[in-house]
């Protein structure tokens, strides 16, 4: 049982946002879109049909897309943590995240909705369990914008 859902706020892009989201991951899907009805346009001074909510489904994990309108907004005080295999596949997320000059250190990226990424390697937190290990990967790491898995993968075994 999946007890808690993700909720993400946008102005007026939920729909866009999961469609994208959607299309990037493997085994993901919009679920249900819910539009506003009478009472919640006029409760939210949102058009009447227009799209509210939005869930989806990311590789399993559920979403809600909300268009609450422009009261909140997002930041990357809150991020999604993207484990990659492969340098390809952090190429593939790092690029179709990035928009323009919203990079980060670390593997940080900001894509054109708001919503923050890390787009780090699957091994990351195994790297982190051993002092040394740690030490010799963050060293490398904190150089990096789009992480470089080939040189974080040196450091980690270095001796």
């Amino acid at each position: 049982m999946k007890n808690f859902t993700p909720c993400l706020w946008f102005d007026h892009q939920a729909e866009e946002a999961a469609t994208f989201y959607t299309a990037l991951f493997p085994n993901s899907h919009i679920v249900h879109i819910a539009l506003f009805g009478k009472a919640e346009a006029q409760a939210s001074g949102r058009p009447l049909g227009s799209v509210m909510t939005v869930a989806f489904e990311l590789d399993g994990h559920d979403f809600l897309a909300l268009n609450g309108g422009p009261a909140f907004t997002l930041s990357p005080a809150t991020s999604f943590f993207v484990a990659c295999q492969t340098q390809q596949e952090i190429d593939r997320y790092w690029d179709a995240f990035a928009d323009g000059d919203r990079t980060m250190e670390c593997g940080w990226v900001t894509d054109r909705f708001g919503v923050s990424w890390q787009v780090v390697p699957a091994q990351l937190g195994e790297w982190m369990q051993d002092p040394a290990t740690c030490e010799r990967v963050m060293a490398a790491l904190i150089t990096m914008q789009k992480l470089d898995l080939p040189t974080l993968q040196r450091a980690a075994h270095a001796v």
